[in-house]
């Protein structure tokens, strides 16, 4: 990478590595090791733009983030804080792309070790998903860049192929109506003659307090 390049790509590594630091647990062994890889990383920056070696150590950064227990949630906040980039160089912008492309790849793998109680959370995931990996394929299509577009057609449509299949067997979700806001006890025992099924009630509708029901929301079929 020029050194022109390089000067606005640094300062972009930094502030993308910052906010992938701010996922990190700062307690475990594996959090230690992604807070040492992801400083070494930043102090590092310039030089790695300009030796073009910057791909392995950046990629590593954000395994190890995951593996220390980032959340999709998390990663999908630093990737929009990446997007609000506006780099001028040639450099700046391949190192934003590589760092939107990292955050999608991370994002996929953390969701495929997820476990859904919720059809709601899995269609969510699936919305938030589709526009970014949207623009990102865009983006490589128009940069003639077939090996990173044909890479991310098959991940988005890995991902999108699990969440389906992941939400299958999941039951399916009917809407409810009461006369009044009530406990989410006598909620269950009303819909499902169980009022021990109360919990699926608070976590499919996220009731802030279980006392004081909604009166609409959603339940599961069976």
């Amino acid at each position: 990478m020029m050194r022109h390049d390089a000067n606005e790509a640094a300062p972009i590594v930094d502030r993308m590595l910052a906010q992938l630091l701010a996922t990190v647990p700062s307690k475990g062994r594996a959090g230690s090791d992604a807070r040492t890889a992801i400083g070494d990383t930043r102090a590092k920056a310039y030089k790695l733009c300009t030796d073009d070696t910057l791909g392995p150590p950046l990629d590593e950064c954000f395994d190890l983030a995951r593996q220390a227990g980032s959340t999709s949630a998390q990663i999908n906040y630093v990737r929009e804080q990446i997007e609000l980039e506006n780099p001028a160089t040639l450099g700046g912008a391949l190192v934003m792309n590589a760092g939107i492309r990292l955050c999608l790849a991370t994002q996929c793998r953390i969701i495929a070790g997820m476990s859904f109680v919720s059809r709601q959370d899995v269609d969510a995931l699936k919305k938030q998903l589709l526009q970014p990996f949207r623009d990102a394929e865009e983006i490589a299509a128009d940069e003639m860049d077939q090996m990173s577009f044909q890479a991310l057609i098959a991940l988005h449509g890995t991902v999108t192929n699990h969440l389906v299949a992941t939400a299958r067997p999941l039951p399916r979700m009917l809407n409810y109506q009461f006369f009044e806001p009530l406990p989410s006890l006598v909620m269950a025992y009303k819909l499902y003659d169980d009022a021990s099924r109360c919990d699926e009630l608070r976590t499919e509708n996220k009731i802030v307090h279980p006392a004081f029901c909604p009166m609409v929301g959603q339940a599961l079929s069976s």
